[in-house]
């Protein structure tokens, strides 16, 4: 019997205010790649923003530096070396190879192997899939991929069977500038489900992986739910699932196994994360004339590009961020309290400086009547005696 399939009415991407015609739309765009291409350096291309990228940007959304830098597409590690503050970041080169196998093994075959786990994992009354579609997504650029990839969504999605999309290229729109992601696959089903699959090389070992890594790995998979419901909305019956399909070498061994993640938590972050960042053209606007991140520049020119965009330093960043070194070194030398941790810095209130802080404790500065001055003077109070305590038992 044929398996119906709910319908669902095309909802039109609505756009806050009134929308300026295209002639006004185009010049504006042109505009800002024309700006972009100047704060990168007339001779860099331009670096692509991913969703692991994305993933970070959303978790520090206060940071304008990081948000311009990435829409940009300014090599961040290149911009680091020639400020003198590398970072070893990123993955290794074996690492790298052996993620690629691994993918390759899982893939093998026409995805026989991925089928057959995330069948085992989400299967959902259908027939186990016989006849897997895999569509071609070649296209020229990433627009063209992009485009191809969402007709491949929404013919599959008409033709109700299982089709399995191979490295599609998704378009999501981060900060007035398009951001084009790259998933590991997304299989959709018979009954118009679609599933984001992720690979990754980390094992998983008695059915459970490292905490933190598959953390990171269901961020960017947010990322990925985010870009797909762009084409859903305006495909009939189509719906993206909160369920990702994580799958990860067993024990071991080069084996594949898999696990079910949900993401939604993550993909409301994200999305209100996203939603909450400034416009690039908007930051781009404020800049000096003339500031540019051409790493051919000196490091003075570069500093002083550097510290006209205003950042969000927090420790997290020295996993996230190639220019985290950069800023912690500026972030120290100011004294600031941020340093130290969004934890603590939370707590501190309006004492923006470790000196500030200090005083306040010494009961030097400060309003006694504040309460974080008096829980400061308190906590040196306790750490006095405790001293006095421990000398007087020598």
């Amino acid at each position: 019997m044929p398996q119906h399939r709910p319908t669902k009415t095309p909802r039109p991407v609505a756009y806050p205010g009134p929308t300026p015609p295209p002639q006004a739309r185009e010049q504006r765009g042109t505009t800002l790649r024309q700006r972009l291409a100047e704060l990168r350096g007339p001779a860099v291309a331009p670096r692509p923003l991913d969703a692991r990228a994305l993933a970070a940007l959303a978790a520090n959304p206060g940071c304008r530096r990081r948000a311009l830098l990435d829409g940009a597409g300014v090599d961040k590690a290149a911009l680091a070396t020639a400020l003198g503050s590398p970072a070893a970041f990123g993955q290794s080169q074996f690492a790298f190879v052996r993620g690629n196998a691994f993918e390759a093994k899982v893939k093998a075959d026409g995805g026989t192997e991925l089928m057959r786990l995330l069948y085992e994992r989400l299967g959902t009354g259908a027939e186990a899939p016989r006849e897997v579609l895999v569509p071609d997504l070649t296209a020229a650029g990433p627009e063209g991929r992009a485009a191809r990839t969402a007709l491949a969504l929404r013919e599959a999605t008409e033709a109700g069977g299982w089709a399995l999309l191979d490295h599609p290229m998704l378009a999501l729109e981060v900060a007035g500038s398009p951001a084009y992601l790259e998933p590991d696959a997304v299989v959709v089903h018979p009954d118009g489900t679609w599933t984001v699959v992720e690979i990754k090389s980390f094992p998983m070992i008695d059915g459970s992986a490292d905490a933190a890594k598959v953390g990171a790995a269901a961020r960017q998979s947010a990322v990925y739910v985010l870009a797909l419901e762009r084409i859903a909305e305006l495909t009939e019956g189509a719906e993206v699932g909160h369920r990702v399909l994580l799958v990860c070498p067993k024990d071991f061994s080069n084996l594949p196994t898999a696990s079910v993640v949900d993401v939604r938590k993550q993909r409301a972050v994200t999305r209100r994360q996203l939603t909450r960042l400034t416009r690039i053209e908007d930051i781009a606007a404020a800049l000096p004339a003339g500031t540019t991140f051409d790493p051919e520049c000196s490091p003075q020119q570069l500093d002083a590009a550097v510290e006209s965009v205003g950042a969000a330093y927090a420790p997290e960043c020295l996993a996230a961020c190639e220019l985290a070194f950069h800023c912690r070194a500026k972030a120290r030398a100011a004294g600031a309290v941020e340093a130290l941790g969004r934890s603590v810095r939370g707590e501190l209130g309006g004492l923006t400086t470790v000196g500030a802080v200090l005083a306040a404790a010494a009961g030097k500065e400060g309003d006694p009547a504040d309460p974080t001055v008096a829980a400061l003077r308190c906590a040196a109070a306790l750490r006095a005696e405790a001293l006095e305590g421990s000398a007087a038992c020598r």
